[in-house]
């Protein structure tokens, strides 16, 4: 897909604006007393940790979530940042299997520093596990379903332009049908009978009977039927041709294309070109079209890479090629090579009686064509049929399917692809919404367990309690349950019921010198 990064300034700016709304919340805490002696190290320390993530987030954007996660771990206010890293992980990434293998380490590595080895309750425990669920893989499924909306929208953009370019090449298939039969009536019927009037000239000419003067007239006429006869071949020509041959420039030559070219900031160096008016029209223009589309695309696949020109007369024939090294920094980004614009050139040296070859080599790529000097050689060879399986994909850019090149998606391609795209989207989607309940639940039933193992209080056993009975013979549940409030009265214990799924504390037993003084339900 193309490109749509904003310009480096916006991306810079977007990134400052990023690293002060992530930076806001650890700097308040830092600048609001109390000062502990190392506030100004680790306030200093925390903003540059958020600054790297920020630096590296379009790079790569789990190495920034990494490092937010390691920062909450020395300060907690980086937990306003998690969502926001977790985002642009999804957003940005375009797998999904590294980020949940740290997600996963994440959870298990938690888990086992909560519970194992500082002794934290299960709340504590369940409240981190939601902070990881709904702060860290919420917002990654969210980011995971943008990008897909967006490989939506590209593929419905390319299926729009797919049909556009198969409705353009139906009318370009009825124009050139209609040219060709134009050109073949204008063969068949006026190519017939001027050669009629050039042999009747041609007989009249060699009377025996005949004035001079009128042999003269008879041999100019001849030599004006056999001129049109010339003319009409190329204009036959024209007419077969792709592209009206009006769009070149009427008088540019080969060395003013290429000086064209270096005015652009092109390394071209022009070899031998004879000039065009030593060769007949069609092969001249032909040669023109080689020299032009083999520059275009040195300029667009092999940027900045030195290109040779060279056209050479010999044996009755021209010889030109175009020859470019690799590209120093790789092709410009765009959509992938159709290899289009290569294949009308064969067809246009085709009709000039021509051979034509493209194709890679040593890193670079090469155009050559061999041309014929002769205008009635390129007439005769124009009838030749495009050879087969022809393959004109530059380097550097991804072929069509098949390994073939073609012009553009064709519509069932687009199609297919814009199907994926929407089912992509449906099944992010589907679980952006439902992985997160499906997690939470699976929370839950973890949580339930932990917290209520040694500390359920059922109704019979409450209502057996007896108000100055002893605690040690009231035979209470090993483990009490957190108290709803930090204000929780001195010499009062909290019990759960069991019930689900949080096992909230549902009875407050408070005693005095050991003996059990009151009882009471918490209403919720």
């Amino acid at each position: 897909m193309a490109s749509d990064d904003p310009p480096t300034g916006r991306r810079h700016l977007g990134d400052v604006l990023l690293w002060a709304a992530v930076s806001a919340p650890v700097a308040y805490a830092g600048l609001t007393p109390p000062w502990p002696p190392y506030a100004v190290p680790l306030l200093v320390g925390s903003l540059a940790l958020l600054a790297l993530a920020v630096a590296v987030a379009r790079r790569a954007p789990l190495a920034a979530l990494v490092a937010v996660v390691f920062g909450s771990l020395l300060d907690g206010n980086f937990v306003f940042a998690i969502p926001v890293f977790s985002y642009l992980a999804g957003r940005r990434s375009a797998g999904a299997g590294r980020v949940a293998v740290l997600f996963g380490v994440i959870a298990v590595a938690g888990t086992a520093l909560n519970l194992g080895l500082l002794g934290t309750g299960p709340g504590t425990w369940f409240l981190l596990a939601s902070v990881l669920l709904f702060a860290g893989v919420f917002p990654w499924l969210l980011g995971r379903l943008r990008r897909q909306q967006r490989a939506l929208a590209e593929a419905g953009r390319r299926h729009a332009e797919a049909e556009e370019r198969e409705r353009r090449a139906a009318v370009d298939r009825v124009r050139l049908r209609e040219r060709a039969g134009i050109a073949q009536e204008m063969h068949d019927s006026l190519g017939h009978d001027l050669s009629l009037i050039a042999l009747r000239a041609a007989a009249l000419e060699l009377a025996a009977d005949l004035a001079p003067a009128h042999r003269a007239a008879a041999g100019e006429l001849r030599a004006s039927v056999a001129t049109a006869t010339e003319r009409l071949h190329d204009i036959i020509g024209v007419l077969r041709e792709e592209r009206p041959g009006s769009l070149r420039p009427a008088d540019e030559s080969v060395a003013e294309l290429v000086d064209g070219a270096r005015d652009a900031g092109m390394a071209v160096e022009l070899r031998a070109g004879p000039d065009k008016a030593d060769l007949p029209p069609l092969t001249a223009h032909a040669v023109h079209r080689v020299v032009r589309e083999a520059l275009t695309n040195a300029a667009r696949y092999a940027p900045d890479a030195p290109v040779t020109v060279t056209v050479d007369r010999a044996g009755g024939e021209v010889a030109v090629s175009v020859v470019n090294g690799p590209a120093p920094a790789g092709p410009l980004p765009g959509p992938a090579s159709h290899g289009s614009g290569l294949l009308a050139l064969r067809e246009r040296v085709r009709l000039a009686g021509g051979v034509f070859d493209a194709g890679p080599r040593a890193g670079g790529f090469v155009v050559s064509a061999r041309l014929p000097l002769a205008a009635d050689a390129a007439v005769e060879q124009a009838d030749r049929p495009m050879p087969d399986g022809v393959s004109l994909t530059w380097p550097g850019k991804d072929p069509g399917p098949g390994g073939a090149s073609p012009a553009g998606d064709r519509p069932a391609e687009a199609a297919r692809r814009l199907r994926d795209a929407r089912r992509r989207v449906r099944r992010s989607l589907l679980v952006a919404f439902g992985a997160p309940a499906v997690l939470a639940l699976v929370l839950a039933l973890v949580y339930y367990p932990l917290a209520t193992a040694g500390a359920v209080l059922d109704r019979t056993g409450y209502e057996r309690l007896r108000l100055g009975d002893p605690r040690d013979g009231l035979g209470l549940p090993e483990r009490q349950a957190d108290p709803p409030t930090a204000d929780a009265p001195a010499g009062c214990e909290y019990y759960t019921d069991g019930n689900f799924p949080f096992a909230e504390p549902t009875w407050r037993l408070c005693f005095s010198d050991g003996r059990l003084v009151s009882k009471e339900r918490i209403t919720r």
